[in-house]
């Protein structure tokens, strides 16, 4: 699990490329806040929360559970999508408007058609 990044996936890069094309600049990243959001703009609390679907638990696309080691598998998914909706929770309680955005609406097929519905209401949000 060293592998795995916190910081600058290919999602986010992914993400990041997309915004600034659409002109939607200006954010920060890794902002401190409650689940430290990937991409935030604070003046105007909003972030986008980019999950990778093994790690989060996609409801979308319900990926498997490794076969062996459930033990240890089974409680740390759990405590992943707790404290994901936990930090989502606490968000909004603090008044910011979160969109999450899954690594399957990133895939070739859907990033278009995600980004197609996201753009418009992040450049009302952000007055943009």
């Amino acid at each position: 699990m060293q592998g795995n990044k916190s910081k600058d996936t290919k999602p986010e890069l992914l993400v990041r490329e997309r915004l600034r094309e659409a002109g939607l600049g200006g954010y920060r990243l890794q902002w401190k806040a409650p689940g430290r959001p990937d991409v935030a703009w604070p003046g105007k609390k909003v972030c986008l929360l980019i999950n990778g679907c093994f790690w989060h638990r996609c409801p979308k696309c319900n990926p498997p559970a490794p076969k062996k080691n459930l033990e240890y598998w089974v409680p740390k998914f759990q405590r992943n999508v707790e404290r994901d909706q936990r930090n989502l929770a606490l968000l909004q309680e603090q008044g910011w408007r979160v969109h999450v955005i899954w690594e399957c609406e990133l895939k070739k097929k859907t990033i278009d058609a995600t980004f197609e519905s996201l753009i418009p209401v992040l450049r009302e949000e952000l007055d943009k």
